[in-house]
């Protein structure tokens, strides 16, 4: 299978500029960049495919570079609802620096700052040199600028295609670069770049665009959708990832291997079976979930995710050690526990029973568990002894009810 066969088998390509580029995508040895603007520190994993393809098209004998928009990210893309709300320099020059730093580090490409060509560009060549090229029909005929029209577009946001645009006339003229990749989102930014170049040098560029990934409701994965798994194990952590992939949805999880991995077709075809008729192995989200931690944050990483998640389906949490805990149970209701004290006590002043006699009734049905151990003592002691690591007590109250303690 050539490359543009397996980007579509993948679902990786929504729309091309000309017929030309998939010979060219076969053929190999194109210079192209892809690009994000630094609304935070990490990428999430709605940038994942995005970022991926260029591994692809990098072993495919493409080269690669990776964007960072510190001017673009100064303006903020038009939303297909309302203004983004404007980050100061400061934010944004952090945001440029973590990213930078995970791009290099995950993926090993280069990595350019637009903010570096841009500032040095006034208000009147900005206008003479690119604004002229660009006619409002022109813009206006864009789906982005169209859907916000009814409700209003500031100039500032209008801009942000030019801006665009000049990005990838400055790396076509001083890096040979002649593609642009980008989500399908992007698709008006990216031909009017196209544009700008043919209407400038004369000469040809190219762009393609890949659909968004979502969930099985259609919302794709991002920070203005309140559903972001960054790339930063700090801010999300590889048990996290685990769990999130581990419970894909049936009916996308094929799609999500085709999209995150390097896994072959013939070993993607074999999963999608086994996932048609034996779902209850999981067999393609474990998959899923162990190439794409592994990928990012290594295989020790990913072990660390399995070793929580068992320890946490079987109860056995005696199992992990206390920073393990920490990001098993970083969700759960927690507490800090100053003293000894008595597990009556201890239930009932953090609330897992509501009165005594109510803790002594889950303690006498066999209720209660402290870090794997049935408690049936009314007066047992928990002490500090009694924690994992001397820090950390995990109480079960029935099958699912967990709560966290932790000593000072």
């Amino acid at each position: 299978m050539n490359l543009y066969d397996e980007l579509k088998w993948r679902g990786l390509i929504k729309d091309i500029t000309s017929p030309l580029l998939e010979e060219k995508l076969n053929k190999g040895g194109l210079t192209f960049y892809i690009g994000t603007d630094p609304t935070a520190d990490s990428m999430h994993i709605g940038h994942l495919s995005s970022f991926l393809i260029s591994k692809r098209l990098k072993q495919a004998g493409h080269n690669p570079i990776l964007l960072i928009g510190g001017a673009t990210g100064l303006i903020g893309d038009p939303r297909p609802s309302d203004e983004r709300e404007m980050k100061s320099k400061e934010e944004i020059d952090k945001n440029v620096e973590g990213l930078t730093k995970q791009a290099k580090e995950i993926f090993g490409f280069e990595v350019v700052n637009n903010y570096d060509w841009v500032k040095n560009i006034d208000s009147i060549d900005f206008l003479r040199d690119y604004g002229k090229y660009f006619s409002i029909n022109y813009m206006l005929d864009k789906d982005i600028i169209r859907r916000r029209l009814d409700t209003g577009i500031t100039y500032t946001e209008f801009s942000y295609m030019i801006l665009q645009s000049l990005d990838f006339l400055h790396l076509f003229e001083t890096k040979n670069c002649v593609l642009q990749v980008a989500g399908s989102d992007q698709w008006g930014n990216i031909t009017a770049g196209v544009d700008l170049i043919r209407k400038k040098t004369g000469k040809e560029a190219y762009a393609f665009t890949m659909p968004l990934v979502t969930d099985k409701y259609g919302k794709k994965f991002g920070k203005s959708e309140g559903n972001a798994l960054w790339l930063d194990k700090n801010k999300t952590s590889s048990y996290e990832i685990y769990q999130f992939l581990i419970n894909s949805d049936d009916e996308k999880v094929i799609d999500y291997l085709k999209i995150f991995t390097f896994l072959s077709k013939e070993e993607i075809e074999k999963l999608e079976k086994s996932n048609i008729e034996n779902p209850h192995l999981r067999e393609a989200h474990k998959a899923l979930a162990h190439e794409l931690i592994v990928f990012l944050h290594g295989e020790v990483e990913y072990q660390k995710a399995l070793r929580i998640s068992d320890a946490l389906f079987s109860g056995n949490v005696n199992e992990l050690k206390a920073d393990e805990i920490l990001i098993g149970f970083k969700d759960v209701v927690n507490f800090n526990i100053e003293n000894d004290l008595s597990i009556i006590d201890l239930l009932v002043n953090n609330n897992v029973a509501s009165s005594k006699r109510e803790a002594r009734e889950f303690i006498n049905s066999g209720s209660i568990t402290i870090n794997g151990n049935k408690i049936q003592d009314e007066e047992k002691i928990i002490s500090r002894e009694m924690a994992i690591e001397e820090k950390i007590i995990i109480i079960r109250r029935g099958k699912k009810k967990y709560y966290m303690g932790i000593f000072n």
